[in-house]
């Protein structure tokens, strides 16, 4: 890690504070009218998840521009130039720091591994296509912000970011999968594969299939919940519309 990372690392350290310490508070007193009656414990959690949701915006966004815009790394995702996603995983590594600070509990395990493989200059390109899955956490956090504010779960809104949650966890962290597993296997047999050693081999690639397996059981509890709050929306509304009908034939 060379002296630009670590200027970055601590940038983003020292940024990702003081968002939780001076501009969630701010905002979300101005903006949120429930937020000054949520207990400490909350208020503490309400402004880790409103850092959360900033840092997988910045980070899930230049994972995608990375993606689409940096050549080096789609000419050879193995061994390819890992200069942005250098500094992609550096913001991770100053909102990891962070979140040690406040003791918050964040994805780990398979997700470590590939932030190390990152740090040694090697798969940038599979391990910044695997922080795409960021993407969907700003609609974890808001499901979290809605039941912290006491939000009916057949609330409009509550219904509508569950469902926009389960579309774009699909997409970030299911879809992908195909198109990924295609490109490591057309890895297998080639130089840049076999330079990599036994050791990263193996850690790699399990710690892929750990992260898929985890990814689609939360799809499944995901869209799970979502089916009984959409489904218990359609029969409430077919109770109240039936009242409805019922008062009226009474008043006729």
């Amino acid at each position: 890690m060379d002296m630009r990372e670590v200027y970055v690392v601590a940038g983003s350290f020292v940024g990702f504070q003081l968002f939780f310490s001076c501009v969630s508070p701010v905002l979300s007193s101005n903006f949120t009218q429930g937020y000054g009656k949520l207990p400490p414990n909350k208020l503490n959690d309400w402004n880790s998840r409103l850092v959360s949701t900033v840092h997988a915006l910045i980070v899930g966004l230049f994972c995608l521009y990375i993606l689409w815009y940096d050549d080096a790394i789609n000419e050879d995702p193995v061994w390819g130039d890992p200069n942005m996603v250098k500094l992609n995983v550096a913001i991770t590594c100053g909102y990891l720091f962070y979140g040690m600070n406040h003791c918050f509990v964040m994805e780990v395990g398979a997700q470590i591994t590939h932030r190390s493989f990152q740090t040694r200059g090697v798969l940038p390109y599979f391990a910044n296509f695997r922080l795409i899955s960021e993407l969907s956490t700003p609609f974890v956090n808001q499901r979290w912000f809605f039941e912290a504010l006491a939000y009916p779960r057949t609330h409009q809104l509550v219904v509508a970011n569950g469902v926009a949650m389960a579309v774009v966890f699909f997409l970030v962290r299911i879809a992908v999968m195909p198109p990924y597993w295609a490109k490591v296997f057309g890895t297998f047999g080639t130089p840049a594969f076999e330079r990599l050693g036994l050791a990263a081999q193996v850690a790699w690639i399990v710690s892929c299939i750990c992260l898929d397996i985890l990814n689609t059981i939360w799809m499944y509890k995901i869209t799970r919940g979502c089916y009984k709050v959409i489904t218990g929306k359609l029969r409430g509304g077919k109770v109240d519309s039936k009242k409805t009908n019922n008062m009226n034939n009474h008043t006729d």
